[in-house]
């Protein structure tokens, strides 16, 4: 049986794409006027990682082309959310790091996500959502090494 036959990797991938779909098309209503997931995205990232990196690193972790994370970083640092610096050992190369605006508005962001996500949250139950978050861990894992 090939995996386009296997009833079972069919309904996983339906569900997924599904509830991807109905998420960024909430989230993306629910967003500060002017904020696109892609930039909500990158935001939290660094502000989670409290430390720069360059256009590359982030275009690997988010798995996009760099044009298209060159295209979202001058989005943000138009809007001051983000800096870009030049690498002092390397002229060719950047570095990103949050800026205060873009903490700000990362924070105002998941302001506006909180009572969407507790309530999906509340309604699935914590316990069911702490038992799937290694299976969706591990499919996102994989699904990063096939290239």
């Amino acid at each position: 049986m090939s995996a386009a036959d296997d009833p079972l990797a069919v309904a996983l991938f339906s569900e997924v794409f599904m509830a991807d779909q109905l998420a960024r098309n909430r989230i993306a209503r629910i967003l500060p006027k002017g904020m696109e997931l892609s930039h909500f995205s990158v935001l939290n990232h660094l502000a989670n990682i409290s430390d720069e990196r360059s256009p590359a690193q982030l275009a690997d972790a988010f798995h996009v082309t760099r044009g298209a994370m060159t295209n979202t970083l001058t989005k943000l640092e138009w809007a001051g959310h983000v800096h870009i610096r030049p690498d002092w050992d390397d002229a060719r190369r950047k570095f990103v790091s949050i800026s205060p605006s873009g903490r700000s508005a990362r924070d105002a962001a998941l302001a506006a996500l909180a009572p969407l996500i507790g309530d999906v949250v509340r309604a699935i139950g914590p316990d069911k959502v702490r038992a799937v978050l290694p299976i969706l861990r591990e499919l996102r894992a994989r699904l990063g090494t096939l290239d």
